[in-house]
């Protein structure tokens, strides 16, 4: 597969790689370190043939994300079908200024709104990806609706027809979508996500933090934050210090994490068995109980 990333970071670029070095992968998806004749470092990665759009979403949502010049997002060289060149960024280790820095940027990203919650990113296809799982963007004129009906049911559904969850906790969990408009907390207008904000799509340098990776859509910026809990962060309290005094969030945020974490936690049972089909109920019954 390197000989094939060789070809397709030249065709992208226009310029003759010489040095590529693999960083990850396997035979259907694979990303690399790549030197150019010039000495510019890029980074080009490949999605596998069973994610059709992959590629074109992620490029869509790197662009969307980058336009408002408020947080830092590799810089997108260009895409084919199946590659994608990026900017390569050297990491570093993570700091509390750069954390600050990541707050006060994703606060200032969420404030440049989307067009409507679930809307996706300009040229981005509807039907996207996190991670490896599909997701829908389908605009919906309020949150409450969009998240229900394109983030936890389809997943839900999935996750009780594999057996994956009971029928019992797959009710606790459709309680949720049954009383989301009082679960929701105040109503907001939809913001620019990044869309799968887990610690993995925080990319540390020393010029401070970037965002990877992202599923972007217009959506509800408590969503990003809860991510960003689900798994933990490096200084996460600065990160959401610095947030709080550019754009306060609203009260009670904090008991609505487990709300925003159900869609995530759900796309983990369905991929990756029961144990996140367990912490997803838990989440459920929580979110109830902040009610």
């Amino acid at each position: 597969m390197r000989d094939e990333a060789r070809a397709a970071v030249a065709d992208i670029t226009g310029r003759a790689p010489v040095e590529v070095r693999q960083l990850g992968g396997g035979d259907t998806s694979a990303a690399f370190a790549v030197r150019l004749e010039d000495g510019t470092a890029v980074f080009a990665k490949t999605a596998p043939a069973t994610m059709p759009g992959a590629i074109e979403a992620e490029a869509a949502s790197l662009a969307w994300l980058a336009e408002p010049d408020v947080v830092a997002v590799p810089e997108v060289f260009g895409s084919t079908e199946r590659w994608l060149v990026t900017e390569h960024i050297a990491e570093s280790a993570p700091t509390a200024a750069a954390a600050e820095q990541l707050g006060r940027g994703l606060a200032a990203l969420h404030a440049t709104g989307a067009p409507a919650f679930g809307a996706a990113p300009p040229g981005g296809p509807a039907d996207a990806w996190i991670g490896l799982a599909p997701m829908r963007n389908e605009p919906e004129p309020d949150w409450p609706t969009f998240y229900a009906q394109h983030r936890i049911e389809p997943y839900l559904r999935k996750a009780v027809d594999a057996g994956t969850l009971s029928s019992a906790d797959g009710a606790v969990i459709s309680q949720v979508c049954a009383n989301i408009d009082q679960l929701a907390g105040p109503a907001e207008p939809p913001a620019r996500l990044h869309g799968d904000l887990w610690s993995g799509n925080v990319h540390w340098s020393a010029q401070g933090a970037w965002l990877i990776d992202p599923a972007a859509h217009g959506g509800h910026r408590e969503t990003d934050l809860a991510m960003l809990h689900l798994f933990g962060c490096p200084h996460l309290d600065r990160i959401v210090a610095a947030y709080q005094e550019s754009h306060p969030l609203a009260a009670g945020w904090r008991e609505r994490i487990a709300l925003h974490q159900l869609f995530p936690l759900l796309v983990h049972a369905v991929l990756f068995g029961t144990g996140y089909a367990a912490q997803a109920t838990r989440a459920a019954r929580s979110a109830l109980r902040a009610a």
